[in-house]
């Protein structure tokens, strides 16, 4: 048996980790609740005659609660367990998963429908939070790439059991409350994980709820005010990595006369798992290399998929290899962002730092969409993928220089405090 860092062999602090499988089966719930909500529910309420622009709406307000997340996060790290967070928002999501089923689909359905879809989003984003902060907590510095691959694995797949699945599952069985009664049934189930997992130590917590806030806020601030913390929030801002083109890819389908079935099978089910496949090698990956760096490979491999696909025969065995090759790409991205998040936040307050940076990642998604929409409509899908191509190598180009001339500074700074100073009489 190992001792810690510290050179302890107290037997908790040097147990054998636990194996990072267990995050993707605790993450499972958040993608699921993604999934059911974007397909699932979309469809059913399509099929029921609901007009499209309605369904957006319902399928847009999931993002609400986790734009703002990082509000709400310190509870997370000042209060109760994070075994007791994670299953009162399993039992709050499974229990509003089963209400969705329960109400009739019809459009009066709508406004009650839509508060409980950002109810349910709202409560899980606390699953997601104590997840993060058990990883924090657990995970030893060599197994955080492999632990964060698990991690992104385990939401996208879960996305594909609450979209692939439920779609599934939503056009074969005769009443809608079934399709939400088994996949309540799964959110609740992945609870089991916790029992693999010991609850850690607060290293901020006191007595005094006051001195917990003040312990938490001193913690986050030292956190962001370094230089790794830094250069951690300028990647989480700069434009790759985002998989901004998975958005697109219905869209530009046409041009690679790509039929409905083909998008539907590559951006879906095969989409999901080639991503969560990435994942657990971007994770892997990571435990060897700096993962800023492995951030910005995997950047690079992204813009390199959107140029291969610019440029390739315009045939629906092309969008098919692409779409796929792409989908890889994000997941890598994926795991090397909870990668180096994981890596800079270390302990204490860790729900709220990993979603301070987690928010600050969602600019560059959104903005990017936007911007590859407005070239798709003026230059067309190789004018949209170029588009993706150039803002990735400019943000890479720019995290490089900023970090240079970081690294300058530093080394400035540790020469003028090397300088003997003069003898001086008092």
């Amino acid at each position: 048996m190992k001792a810690n860092h510290n050179g302890s062999s107290n037997p908790v602090a040097s147990r054998i980790p636990v194996h990072p499988s267990v995050f993707t089966l605790l993450l499972i719930p958040y993608g699921i609740m993604s999934g059911y909500v974007t397909v699932t529910l979309a469809y059913l309420y399509t099929k029921g005659g609901i007009p499209l622009d309605k369904v957006a709406e319902l399928v847009a307000v999931i993002l609400l609660p986790h734009i703002f997340k990082f509000i709400w996060a310190p509870l997370v790290d000042s209060t109760l367990s994070l075994k007791k967070w994670y299953l009162i928002s399993s039992v709050a999501s499974a229990l509003g998963i089963l209400v969705t089923g329960i109400l009739p689909v019809r459009e009066s359905s709508l406004p009650l429908l839509t508060v409980i879809v950002i109810f349910i989003n709202f409560m899980i984003t606390f699953l997601g939070m104590s997840t993060q902060s058990l990883m924090a907590y657990d995970v030893p510095e060599e197994l955080k790439g492999r632990a964060s691959g698990y991690y992104n694995a385990g939401n996208l797949g879960g996305a594909g059991l609450g979209g692939g699945a439920g779609l599934w599952l939503a056009q074969r069985l005769p009443e809608e409350w079934m399709v939400a009664s088994l996949l309540a049934f799964v959110c609740l189930f992945c609870s089991i994980g916790l029992l693999f997992l010991k609850e850690p130590k607060s290293t901020i917590r006191d007595h005094s709820m006051t001195k917990t806030y003040r312990n938490l806020f001193n913690d986050v601030f030292c956190t962001l005010k370094t230089r790794l913390g830094i250069l951690a929030m300028l990647l989480a801002f700069l434009t790759l990595g985002t998989g901004a083109a998975q958005n697109l890819w219905s869209a530009v389908a046409a041009d690679w006369h790509a039929s409905a079935d083909t998008v539907a099978l590559v951006t879906g089910t095969i989409g999901g798992l080639l991503s969560a496949l990435g994942c657990l090698i971007g994770g892997w990956i990571c435990d060897r290399i700096s993962r800023q760096g492995a951030y910005l490979t995997f950047g690079l491999i992204g813009a390199l998929c959107a140029i291969g696909m610019a440029y390739s025969p315009k045939t629906e065995w092309m969008y098919i290899i692409w779409t796929s090759v792409y989908a890889i790409a994000v997941g890598l991205s994926y795991a090397a962002f909870s990668a180096f998040v994981l890596e800079i936040i270390g302990k204490g307050a860790a729900a709220t730092k990993y979603n301070i940076y987690a928010a600050l990642s969602n600019s560059p998604i959104y903005l990017m969409i936007y911007i590859e929409g407005w070239a798709h409509t003026r230059w067309g899908s190789t004018g949209m993928l170029n588009i993706e191509a150039v803002f990735a190598v400019l943000a890479i180009i720019l995290f490089l220089i900023v970090q240079t001339i970081m690294k300058e500074r530093k080394s400035i700074s540790l020469e003028i405090l090397t300088v003997p100073l003069p003898n001086l009489e008092i």
